[in-house]
Order: C-alpha cells, then structure tokens, then sequence
C-alpha cells in the first residue's frame, strides 16, 4: 500500500508556502496522545501489518548501557526480511526513492537494502510532549514562513498544513539541549581511499531548554548556537566555525564567524549559508545539506505533497556500533550496505522549488521525513536542467539516554562525480554527551578564536 493518509488527505496535497495560520483548533490538538502519537504521528499501524503501532518507543537504556557508551542495540535478534538489489528493485519501487532507484543503477553489482521488520523507536521526553501539544494552538509562521512564533521546546506545528511547517518540524525536533562530541567525516575517492577529517562540535538548543517559553525566544531571536572545530588531519587542525540561528531570519538573518589559522583571525561570515560548499567537505555538500536541511528556507517555494510509505534507514545500532571500524563502513561507491539496517516507514513527502530570481545549485530538492520524529530521512536534489543530482540519508538511532532520536551518520550521494561523503563517523570515537552543560558564553567571537588556536 502507498497510497495517502487520512492526515495528508486532498485538502492538503498542493499546499505551499503562503499559508501562515498553522494554529489549530483544541479539539484537532486533543488527537495528540489518543489517535495521534503525542508530536503528531499516526498512532496506528498500516493497513497489512509491515508498519506497527507506536507503542511509546524506546523509554529505557538497554540493559548494561551507561552514559558514554556508544548504543546497544536493542533489537539483536531481528532477522532481514528481504533484501532488495538492482535485479529485483523494481518489484519494491513503490516504496523506493527516485534516489534509491538510481543508485541500484550506478553501483548494480555492489548496491542492495537488507530490510528488516519496522521498529517504531521513536520517543521523547515527557516535557517535549508537554509543549508540543501547547505549540499545537499557538504556532504560527511570521516573515513569508522564514520565521516562526508561539512555540517553544517541542514541535511546533505537530497538525501541519503546508511543506513550510514540516520543514520547521525538521529544523526544530527535539535533539536534546546540550550536546558535545567528536566525529569524523570521509569523501572516499572511487577507488575507496580516503582521508579522515575530525570534527569537535558542541550544540547548545536554546530552543530546547525545558525552561523556554516563546515571548523569551522571540526576544532573544535565537533557536541555537553551534561550533565545530576541525581538529585533524594537521594541515586543517584549527579551523573553526561558530553560528547563532535566529527565529526569525528576517528580522535578523542567521551570524556566522570563522576562525582562520593562517591568519590567526576571526571573520563573519554570511556566506556560511545556502549553498555554499560545506566545511572540508570536498564539494560533496552544500552549507544547508548538513542535518539534511538547515537555515533559512527562503529560497523555495515548499509544497506538502502528502504522506507515503516508503524504505529508510532506521535503527542503525549497528551502523554505529564500536565493533565497527571505519574501513569497514567506508567502501568504494557506498557505504557498506551489509551494515546499513532498512525499514519501512511512513514520511512526509515535502517539495521545494527554488524561486524565481533566486539561485542554489539544487533547482528541486525532495524531502521524504520520518513520522515519529520529524527527521528527514531521505532527500533527493535536482539540478537546474532537472536532472537527479545528488541523493542523501539519514541513518539514525534512538540515543536512549535522553531519550531522542538523531542520525548517526549522514551520507550524501554526488551521482556525476560518484563519489559520497559520509557525515558523523563515531565509532572509534566517543559519544554524544548530552549532559555537557554549556554556557553561551562558550559560542561568541572571541571563544571561537580561543577555540581554534593550535
């Protein structure tokens, strides 16, 4: 079965980005935690079984699990349904991606998705539930939908009525309210080789924070800050970025400084933004690729297409597992595919269309995300002469400590140059502490500079 829901029924196939009025009523609010899940999925299973119901997620550590490790997995005996290759691709392609499709094309002999059964893990903290169902009646898009107001911690429009809303539900899911790690990213050439670039980024969500409300964060005008800092290989060691997103971007558009370590210098930087190549990236990415989509979404014109079943990456404890080492993961063409764990899913099918008079190397770009936490899973981009041009995932777990579900690692598919860049790599690394506790005084100019020295 792909056919729409009763939530993404024809009043709201075609919907764009000028509805602004997301407010809904008490009584549709009143679905949240009784036939919808309580951020706004379907509480149901689908009509033959393949998708359950949501039972609550996961609302525990697994057994011998301690903060710091990295996450067992709490689905050991699940066994691969089937398993989908260029062969046999065609007998599953209502639930695949036009990304999905293409990649079985380039890599025929190498590429396959090993499904296993849906595992609904997708939880939160009680108080996100809490203001997710307050932000229900009271969100609202300001400023053409390049900003937002009424909301606060949880997702702010868990009914949504346009591709604009669902986007912010993406930029705005919960991921915990401070967070530190190190991580590594890799563009392997075609032949395999690759060189690790390491990452040290810390994330303080003030729109996160349980104490938040929303005429605090319209005052302030800032969702988040983030800094990373490049720490191998040496000839890079020391370059940093530090970003404060904003509320509402046109009020004031998104801050953004550099550190460079030639020049021992800090420097705004507004072209850290759009499609600007992203950091030590290779060419592979855009600035707004990174979490699959962030920043402003002024560009494009968004329309909410519906909501589908289709084949993600989901419960990806192996994936991210430290049994796992990177040349096992990092494969000529793709990641290793006999790691990677596929289910089906319901998404949200989001389209954005560059605007006219606006610029982006990405013309189209599909968004296919994930229900029960509003992660995009899947993007497919299209070039200006409409031409499939790069194909991205989100392979995420449920960090169960928190609790809150988040990619582990990202990868992002170049089909001319073939090559992919592969995003959060932390398995011979450590954790994501989420209990770093991080001042706001760590993410202005002169930390960033303090940062970066080497």
């Amino acid at each position: 079965m792909n056919k729409l829901t009763i939530l993404s029924a024809a009043v709201m196939v075609g919907l764009v980005s000028t509805a602004v009025d997301a407010k809904v009523s008490p009584e549709e609010a009143a679905k949240l935690g009784t036939t919808l899940t309580p951020i706004g999925a379907e509480k149901a299973g689908n009509a033959d079984g393949s998708i359950p119901a949501w039972d609550g997620g996961i609302t525990k550590p697994v057994d011998g699990y301690k903060a710091g490790d990295h996450h067992p997995d709490p689905y050991p005996n699940d066994k691969v349904l089937y398993t989908i290759t260029n062969a046999n691709k065609d007998k599953y392609k209502e639930f695949l991606t036009p990304g999905q499709m293409k990649l079985f094309e380039l890599y025929p002999d190498t590429y396959k998705m090993n499904v296993y059964p849906t595992r609904r893990s997708a939880s939160l903290p009680q108080f996100v539930y809490d203001a997710t169902k307050a932000n229900a009646t009271r969100a609202e898009l300001v400023a053409d939908g390049n900003g937002l107001k009424g909301a606060a911690i949880g997702v702010p429009f868990p009914i949504p009525a346009n591709g604009l809303e669902v986007i912010w539900n993406h930029i705005l899911r919960f991921r915990g309210v401070d967070a530190e790690t190190e991580r590594n990213q890799a563009s392997p050439t075609k032949g395999g080789d690759y060189t690790l670039v390491e990452l040290s980024e810390k994330l303080r969500f003030e729109y996160s924070r349980p104490e938040a409300t929303p005429e605090q964060l319209a005052d302030d005008n800032t969702l988040f800050y983030f800094k990373q800092v490049v720490s191998q290989p040496a000839r890079l060691a020391g370059t940093a970025l530090l970003v404060k997103e904003t509320m509402d971007q046109e009020a004031l558009p998104r801050q953004a400084w550099t550190y460079n370590t030639g020049q021992r210098r800090v420097r705004k930087a507004p072209n850290v933004a759009f499609d600007t190549p992203g950091t030590v990236s290779d060419g592979l990415r855009t600035t707004d690729d990174y979490d699959m989509f962030n920043g402003s979404p002024s560009r494009y014109d968004w329309e909410l297409v519906g909501k589908k079943e289709i084949i993600i990456p989901y419960n990806e404890y192996r994936l991210h597992s430290d049994e796992v080492d990177y040349d096992q993961i990092l494969t000529p063409g793709h990641i290793n595919p006999d790691l990677v764990r596929w289910e089906k899913h319901r998404v949200w099918e989001v389209k954005a269309t560059l605007k006219d008079g606006m610029r982006h190397i990405y013309k189209t770009r599909v968004f296919y995300i994930d229900e029960d936490s509003w992660q995009v899973s899947a993007t497919d981009m299209y070039d200006n002469r409409d031409e499939l041009y790069r194909v991205a995932f989100a392979h995420n777990l449920n960090y169960y400590e928190v609790p809150t579900p988040w990619s582990t690692l990202e990868v992002f598919h170049d089909l001319q140059s073939r090559r992919y860049l592969a995003i959060g790599l932390d398995n011979e690394g450590r954790m994501y502490d989420f209990d770093a506790n991080l001042r706001s005084s760590e993410f202005t100019p002169a930390a960033l500079r303090r940062s970066g020295i080497r």
